[in-house]
Parts: structure tokens; C-alpha cells; sequence
């Protein structure tokens, strides 16, 4: 695709005699015949032709010349880049067999007067797979499995745990198969045993077995108030759940584990007991894109020439895992040719082509005479008459799709047995196309960097270049804080659209992201260098604050917009003094938080304000501190915290 090049001067032939003319009027008033049968006018006009000829050649140069040396260095409009969103479907009620959600079914927001609807493609087909509890037992000890199948059969409580319970005791639930990605409703009958915790709060942690370790488990709702009354808890199962065999028996492991307690929390004095335990699915979580799939779409017919060129129908084309290839008719079917950069590796036996997504188009090798005369031809031409297609390719993309959590919530498509669907977290990676002033920019960066990583400079753009939907990017050479000799650790903050305060579940790039940015900088690096991409280490802040408000001003008010200015500070993105996201490695201090209250509207003074670090993971908090230390690559993540108003 041509970029598209500015016009240095855009007025045209009429405008410029209309021009003289309001000119004529103000110099010569007595000049009053202004028809085109006047002599004047037809010097007028005259004029105005070869001042449009100028003004043709005046527009080719100097933004022209400079787009076009761009086109030679081989710079292209980056095309924009889908957001992605888990949308979880729910069941109308638990079904015996398994409901499949295919890819392509299409969900959305709702349409409004003001907004049309954003449309997302499931892009990960999920199976809601039916289950029920087959395995009950808990671990006091390591390698000591207590069965509860035969107590359950009898309808007799047992104890979930030790008495009193200890850190890491867990309830086992065998189900009758894996359930990857499925939301599982759990009916148990508890016993109001398991005193001593806050039933809003209790130290329990639901995980699944992945086959190699036990991942943690979304909790969407818990009426068991920590197990201690009869009541439901919804879990999340995570898609690497699978049937695992655990003290001889065979089953898809949940278990609910005890955790070490948080500072302050209630922990158990006696054990919760239970008497009857089921289980069923009711709903699935899979990844959608905002992006369109076309499939087998036919885009011409070969004319037998080097350097043919073929638009899509639709346009520009999304970037995905999966590399967009093209079928050319053969005598033995569809033959399938390879997309590659650039054709300056390609051999005339080579079955390859261009793909410029920002404006959608396909590019077949073309044929340059060398300086002895001869014609070599970059990558095979499709015989003459033969259709082209692209199996499939997605379009769409852009920053609109990064919609807030919950805006998805009308099902498109037809499916049986499901009742609603929505986005239990934001949509993100949405990346609007490239502008040519941006791509203006990048030209000369391009240049340095020659498409090849040697300075840390290089490997931060090449890493922008990979993955336009990141936020920042932060390399950390051999040498430096964590990274031994001959590594390079790049470090990535995803973009994120933020919905309310940021999770830190958020802060994880994608992996499709950090494998694409993995590729692209292990092409380009040096010999013997080896590349890490990962996100970066966050060290959590927490705030706890006192704060008087002004008089005839409302607390509640103060003490959300307090709340609001710390998240907003001590954020990884847009946090820091400048509002570009906080500093690499920064220290925080104490004073900034009493600067950071102070400015919040309604606030006579700050009383007190103290400084915890956090583990964002874990939750644990640490001893207050005026000061708490950074590593040299690692960002700051607000994780709780607690602002106390009071009035005048």
C-alpha cells in the first residue's frame, strides 16, 4: 500500500480565479466587467491554469518525497490489532451432555441510540462438558488421603479439615471427568463448625489440578460463608484442567485449600463440617476477538505476470497467531504459498507473497533486471488464469473493542441451552491502525536500528514493532539487576483499557504477545544472545490514610476521590509524577502520598499516612516503612488500599 501522502497546497483552478478576482475588487474597484468575455478574466484564468500546474508539482514535494523514501526503506502503516476478552457463556440450566461453543459464534454489546454494537468472534472452541462428584476426601498431612465417599453415602457430617485447621489442609472433590474452562456450581450442605473466620472473608483458596500443578480457580460467588452454612459456590475451572490419578484414584481434581491468613484476618478455631457434596456444570469461558473471520475468499485470477497485486474485500487485516497463507489453483488442487517480509530472499521456485494488512492487499514477486542485463525473478508467479484465495484472515480491530467488563451481553448467534453471556473483565489489546505521522517518526528509528537488535534501544522498538497493543517495554541487558551474561531480559506492560481500579490479573501480557515479540526479536538479535520476554517483577504499595475534608463537604465524596488519586499514582501505566506510568525501578516515599491526598478536591490536610509493601500475589503486607526500595526493572501495583475520612 502507498502511503498516503499530504497535499502542500490545495486549492484548484477555480478557487485561484476566484481568489484573483476578490483581489481585483480590493486593487482595482474600477475594474467592474468580471464575465469570461472579458479580455482581463482571460488573462485571469490563464494565469490561474499554470499556477494549477505548479501547484500539482509543489504538492509532490517535500512530504512526498519523504513518504516515498519511507516506501523504498520498506516502512508500512501498521494495521491495527484486535482487542481480546473472555466472554463466559451460561447455561439455562445444567445439561446432560456436553454443549459445544463453536468458533465464529458472535456475542456484542448492546446497541444504543448513541453507539453501535461491538461484535467479538469466539476464537477458542469450548466444550461445556456435563460432570458430577464421583471422589470426596481431604489431606491433614502430605500423603495422607482420607476417603469420605462411604460417609457421604450415609448422609454423615465429616470434617473438611484438622482440628483446629492448619494452613494448607484441603477438602478433595474428584469429579467424573476434566471440565477445562467451565464454570461448576457446587451444592454443599455445610454445618455452622468452622468458627472463628469472617464468612465474607475466609482464608480459603479453590484450585484445580492441571497435570502438572494445582491452578488457582476464579471464585464467582460463595454462599457457604467459608463453608460453614448449606449453600453454592461457583468456580472457574482453568482450560488446563484435566483427569488425574491422586492416591489411586482417577478423577478431575478440585480441592479447596487453606491458606496462611492475612494480617488481621479471622482464621478457624474448629473445623467446617459437611454432609453431602454435587456438582454440575453451568457455563464455559472461551477468548473472542473483536474481529471478523472471512473465510475462502476468492481475490482474482492470475494474469501469468511478475508483481500482480490483489485487494481484499475487506480490510485492513488483523494480525493472529496463526500466519495468513494463500491458495492458488493447481492441477492437483490448491496449492498453498507462505507470506514472508520481503521477497529478497526468495528464489523463483518459491511459492511466496507479500501481505500488506493495513490496506489489505496481496503481492506477488516481482522480476528486476540486474546490471548484467539479466531478469531474476523474487518468488514464483501463479500460472496464468489460476484463482487466488485466502482460506481466511480476520479484519476489523482498533481501540473501540476494548470494552468495559460486562458490555458484552447479547449472543448473536443462535446456541442451545444458553441463556446470557458476558465479559467478567475488560477487553484489551484493542490497537487503533497506524497514522502516517507516526509512521513519519518511525522512519528514521527504523533506519538506525536496521531491522537488526544490538543496543537496548533496538530491542525496545523492535519489540513495539512485534506488538503494537503493548503499553511499555523495558529492556534489561546482560549485566544488569537479574539478567546473567550473554541474556536479555524484555520486559512488557500490556495495554490495558482500564475499567475502575486495575487488577493485577490485567498486568499479564498475553501469551500470543510475548510469543510474537519472542520470534521477532530472536530473528534479529545478535549471535549467542539470548532473549527472555516476560513481564516485569511488581511490587505491590499499600496506602493506609487518615484525612480531614473541608467543611460542608461530604466524606464519602473525599474518600473515593482519595482512593481514586492513589490507584491513579501508584499505577504501572499512568502513575508517576508525569502521568506516563511509573518509573522503572523508582523508590517510593511516604512523602508522596501526603503530596498525592493533599490535591484531592475537599481536602483540608492530611492527618496521618502510612506505607506497606505487598506481595500482589500472595497478599501478604509487610512492615510500615517511609521508604520502600525497587528493584532496578520493577514497577509499582496499588494493592488495597485504605484512606479514613474525617469531617470538620
Amino acid at each position: 500500500m502507498a502511503l498516503p501522502a499530504p497535499d502542500l497546497d490545495d486549492r484548484r483552478f477555480q478557487q485561484l480565479v476566484d481568489d484573483a478576482k476578490r483581489m481585483v475588487q480590493q486593487r482595482c474597484p474600477e475594474w467592474t466587467d468580471h464575465n469570461v468575455s472579458d479580455p482581463g478574466v482571460t488573462l485571469i484564468e490563464s494565469f490561474a491554469f499554470m499556477v494549477d500546474q505548479l501547484v500539482y508539482r509543489l504538492n509532490r514535494v517535500p512530504d512526498r518525497n519523504y513518504v516515498k523514501f519511507l516506501e523504498l526503506m520498506g516502512v508500512t502503516l501498521f494495521p491495527p490489532v484486535a482487542a481480546r476478552a473472555d466472554v463466559t457463556f451460561w447455561l439455562s440450566a445444567a445439561q446432560a451432555d456436553t454443549v459445544p461453543v463453536p468458533v465464529g459464534t458472535e456475542v456484542a454489546t448492546l446497541r444504543t441510540s448513541a453507539q453501535e454494537a461491538v461484535v467479538f468472534q469466539v476464537t477458542e472452541e469450548r466444550q461445556i462438558v456435563a460432570c458430577e462428584v464421583e471422589q470426596v476426601g481431604s489431606f491433614t498431612e502430605p500423603n495422607d488421603y482420607r476417603d469420605h465417599s462411604a460417609e457421604l453415602e450415609a448422609r454423615q457430617p465429616f470434617a473438611c479439615f484438622d482440628n483446629p485447621p492448619k494452613p494448607d489442609d484441603v477438602l478433595m472433590i474428584g469429579l467424573s471427568q476434566a471440565v477445562p474452562g467451565c464454570a461448576v456450581l457446587l451444592n454443599l450442605d455445610c454445618h455452622i463448625e468452622g468458627v472463628g473466620v469472617d464468612p465474607r472473608f475466609p482464608p480459603l483458596s479453590w484450585e484445580a489440578w492441571t497435570g502438572e500443578s494445582w491452578a488457582p480457580c476464579e471464585l464467582e460467588r460463595d454462599t457457604t460463608g467459608g463453608l460453614n452454612r448449606g449453600g453454592e459456590v461457583v468456580v472457574h475451572v482453568p482450560r488446563g484442567h484435566t483427569v488425574s490419578v491422586i492416591s489411586r484414584l482417577r478423577a478431575g481434581w478440585l480441592r479447596c485449600r487453606v491458606i496462611p491468613p492475612l494480617a488481621d484476618q479471622p482464621f478457624y478455631a474448629a473445623s467446617p463440617t459437611v454432609s453431602a457434596v454435587s456438582a454440575v456444570t453451568i457455563g464455559g469461558t472461551t477468548a473472542a476477538t473483536h474481529a471478523e473471520l472471512v473465510f475462502d475468499e476468492i481475490i482474482g485470477l492470475s494474469e501469468g505476470v511478475p508483481g500482480q497485486r490483489f485487494s481484499l474485500r475487506r480490510s485492513p487485516v488483523v494480525p493472529t497467531s496463526q500466519p495468513t497463507t494463500v491458495q492458488v489453483a493447481g492441477g492437483s488442487g490448491w496449492d498453498e504459498w507462505t507470506s514472508v517480509p520481503s521477497f529478497a530472499d526468495s528464489h523463483p521456485d518459491d511459492r511466496h507473497f507479500m501481505l500488506e494488512a493495513s490496506a489489505g492487499e496481496v503481492l506477488f514477486g516481482p522480476a528486476v533486471r540486474l546490471r548484467d542485463g539479466t531478469i531474476r525473478q523474487y518468488g514464483a508467479v501463479p500460472p496464468k488464469g489460476a484463482p487466488i484465495r485466502i482460506p481466511s484472515y480476520r479484519t476489523g480491530g482498533g481501540k473501540r473493542g476494548n470494552v468495559k467488563s460486562k458490555e458484552i451481553s447479547v449472543l448473536k448467534s443462535s446456541m442451545p441451552y444458553v441463556s446470557s453471556v458476558v465479559n467478567r473483565r475488560a477487553a484489551s489489546g484493542g490497537v487503533d491502525g497506524e497514522t502516517l505521522d507516526n509512521a513519519k517518526v518511525r522512519g528514521p528509528i527504523a533506519m538506525r536500528t536496521r531491522n537488526r537488535a544490538v543496543t537496548v534501544e533496538d530491542y525496545e522498538e523492535l519489540a513495539r514493532e512485534a506488538a503494537p497493543e503493548i503499553a511499555r517495554v523495558r529492556c534489561a541487558p546482560a549485566g544488569s539487576e537479574g539478567v546473567e551474561a550473554g541474556a536479555v531480559r524484555v520486559l512488557v506492560v500490556p495495554a490495558v483499557e482500564q475499567d475502575g481500579r486495575l487488577q493485577f490479573e490485567q498486568l499479564i501480557p498475553h501469551d500470543d504477545t510475548l510469543r510474537r515479540i519472542a520470534e521477532h526479536l530472536d530473528a534479529r538479535r545478535l549471535i549467542g544472545a539470548r532473549v527472555l520476554v516476560e513481564p516485569p517483577v511488581y511490587q505491590g504499595v499499600t496506602v493506609v490514610a487518615r484525612v480531614r475534608a473541608r467543611p460542608r463537604t461530604s466524606a464519602a465524596t473525599v474518600q473515593e476521590a482519595a482512593l481514586d488519586a492513589l490507584y491513579r499514582y501508584f499505577d504501572p501505566m499512568v502513575g508517576g509524577a508525569e502521568g506516563r506510568g511509573w518509573p522503572f525501578g523508582r523508590a517510593v516515599h511516604v512523602g508522596e502520598v501526603y503530596s498525592c491526598l493533599q490535591r484531592v478536591p475537599g481536602t483540608e490536610f492530611v492527618e496521618d499516612a502510612l506505607l506497606f509493601a505487598a506481595d500482589p500475589v500472595s497478599g501478604q503486607r509487610g512492615e510500615k516503612a517511609d521508604r520502600i526500595e525497587l528493584s532496578e526493572h520493577a514497577l509499582v501495583f496499588s494493592f488495597e488500599h485504605s484512606v479514613i475520612v474525617e469531617e470538620s
